[in-house]
C-alpha cells in the first residue's frame, strides 16, 4: 500500500474543501470545470509544502532534498507558483526503489521529486473532497477520518449477522496495472478542467528511473499504473475501485458486503454465495484490466478457517462463557516482523551505540506497533511481545557491559522500564482502554 501524507489545512482552504464537497454531494453528476485556479492559491501550496516537511520523504531524481527547500522556502514556493501559472511546470521522472514486503519479496516504490510531491499534494487537497462525496462508506484506505480498524469492525459485525463465507481477495500488482485510459475516463466524469486532466495524465505517464545494485541507471516508460509513493496515487486508486465498492454493496444487498482498504479487500457473503460473488468480482476486475491473484484469493467459511487481513488474524472462537465471537489479534506475520525489527536494533553489532539511543530506537518501533495493533483481542499477544522486548534488551545490556552472571538479578523487569526507559507494551484489553 502507498504511504499517506499528513495534511493540516488552514481555515480558508478547509472552507474551499467544504464547498467542493457539498457541491459534489448535492449533484452526483456535476463535472467541475474551474479547479486549476485553486491550485495556484498560495495558502494551498504552502499547506502542501508543510505536509511534505512533516512527511519527511527522500529526494527524487533531481537530488533536491526537503532540507534545501526549507532554506529558501518562500522563494521556492513563488517560483513553483509562477511555473504553474504560466503552465511551464513539467513533472520529472520518478525514482524507483525496492522495499521489502512483509509476505516476502520486494515492492516497487516510486519517489517523485519534492516539487512534484508538493504539486500533487496541492491538487489532492482540491480533488479529495469531490471524490469523498462519491466514495462508498465501506472503503477505508487513505481517506480522512477512516482507518483499518473500522474495516475490521465492519467484518466482525457482518460475520455476527450471518455473513460467514469470506472471500479473502488479493489483487495482482494493482497499483502497477491500472490502465491509464480507463482511469482518466473515470476522473473526467467528475473533472472537466482540461488543465487539471493534463496534469494528472502527465504524472501517470512520467517515466521511471531504475537503478541496479551496481549503480547502472535506466529509464523505463510508464505505460500503465500509478506509482506507489506518489501523493495522489492512493486517491486515484480509490477512484478506480469505487464502482466495485458500490457494485458489491448495493447490488448484493442482503447477500454480500465488501470491506476495502486500498487494494486489500474482503467480501463477506451469506453461506453458499461465496463462489458466485467471487466469479462476478473476477469478471468485473478483468473487464477493468485488473487481475485477481488466484493463488492467494480464496473462499473460506470463517467458522472453520481464519483469515489474515490488514495485519490481523481473524478466527471464530468460543468464549469462556460459551459465546461465539470473531477473535481479532495481530497475525503471526505481524508478530514476526516486530521481533525481526527488534533483533536488528538489539544485537551484537549495535553494542557500540549509547544505551539511550538504542532504547529510544526500540521504543519508537514498539510505540508504533502497539499504536496500530493494540486493538480488540490483542492482550495475550501484547503480553508475549512485552516479555520478548524485555528479554532482548536484558541480553543486549548484559553483553554490552560484559557481564559474566546474574542476567536476571542485574536487569530485572522494573529496572529495564524505570531506569532504562523501555516502553511497556499495553496489556490491558483494547476495549477497556477505549472506554
Amino acid at each position: 500500500m502507498a504511504g499517506a501524507t499528513q495534511i493540516i489545512t488552514p481555515e480558508k482552504v478547509r472552507q474551499l474543501q467544504i464547498t467542493l464537497y457539498r457541491k459534489a454531494k448535492a449533484q452526483p453528476r456535476y463535472r467541475f470545470w474551474s479547479l486549476y485556479g485553486e491550485l495556484l492559491r498560495l495558502d494551498v501550496l504552502e499547506s502542501a509544502l508543510e505536509a511534505q516537511f512533516r512527511n519527511d520523504g527522500g529526494a527524487g531524481v533531481d537530488g533536491e532534498s526537503l532540507a534545501s527547500v526549507k532554506s529558501k522556502r518562500q522563494w521556492w514556493l513563488e517560483q513553483l507558483r509562477e511555473e504553474l501559472r504560466t503552465k511551464r511546470y513539467r513533472p520529472s521522472a520518478v525514482r524507483r526503489v525496492m522495499i521489502p514486503k512483509r509476505s516476502g519479496g520486494e515492492r516497487p516504490l516510486g519517489i517523485p521529486t519534492v516539487k512534484d510531491r508538493v504539486v500533487q499534494t496541492a491538487l489532492y487537497m482540491v480533488l479529495m473532497p469531490i471524490w469523498e462525496a462519491d466514495f462508498h462508506s465501506q472503503s477505508y484506505g487513505f481517506r480522512p477520518k477512516r482507518r483499518a480498524h473500522q474495516a475490521i469492525d465492519g467484518i466482525c459485525q457482518a460475520v455476527h449477522q450471518g455473513y460467514v463465507e469470506i472471500i479473502d481477495a488479493d489483487l495482482s500488482n494493482y497499483f502497477g496495472t491500472i490502465p491509464h485510459r480507463e482511469l482518466m475516463k473515470m476522473v473526467a466524469r467528475r473533472v472537466s478542467d482540461g488543465s487539471v486532466l493534463r496534469l494528472i495524465k502527465s504524472w501517470l505517464r512520467a517515466p521511471v528511473v531504475e537503478e541496479d545494485k551496481d549503480g547502472t541507471k535506466r529509464v523505463v516508460l510508464n505505460r500503465c499504473g500509478t506509482p506507489q509513493g506518489g501523493v495522489i496515487s492512493p486517491l486515484l486508486a480509490n477512484v478506480y475501485l469505487n464502482p466495485l465498492d458500490h457494485g458489491v454493496n448495493q447490488r448484493c444487498v442482503g447477500q454480500a458486503r465488501m470491506f476495502r482498504y486500498a487494494d486489500d479487500f474482503v467480501i463477506a457473503c451469506r453461506a453458499g454465495r461465496g463462489g458466485e460473488v467471487r466469479g462476478r468480482t473476477k469478471r468485473w476486475l478483468e473487464a477493468k484490466g485488473l487481475k485477481l491473484n488466484e493463488t492467494k484469493t480464496r473462499v473460506v467459511d470463517i467458522r472453520q478457517e481464519g483469515i489474515n487481513f490488514l495485519g490481523f488474524n481473524l478466527t471464530w472462537r468460543q468464549s469462556r462463557k460459551g459465546r461465539k465471537y470473531l477473535h481479532v489479534e495481530p497475525s503471526q506475520g505481524s508478530r514476526t516482523a516486530l521481533r525481526t525489527h527488534l533483533r536488528g536494533i538489539l544485537n551484537h553489532w549495535t553494542l557500540w551505540k549509547p544505551i539511550a539511543e538504542v532504547v529510544e530506537e526500540a521504543n519508537a518501533v514498539l510505540r508504533g506497533w502497539s499504536g496500530y495493533f493494540h486493538f480488540r483481542n490483542s492482550t495475550s499477544v501484547m503480553g508475549s511481545l512485552k516479555r520478548y522486548s524485555r528479554d532482548r534488551l536484558r541480553r543486549w545490556l548484559w553483553r554490552k557491559h560484559a557481564c559474566k552472571g546474574g542476567l536476571w538479578t542485574r536487569y530485572p523487569d522494573e529496572r529495564l522500564h524505570d531506569h532504562y526507559g523501555l516502553y511497556v507494551l499495553p496489556t490491558t484489553a483494547a476495549w477497556k482502554a477505549a472506554r
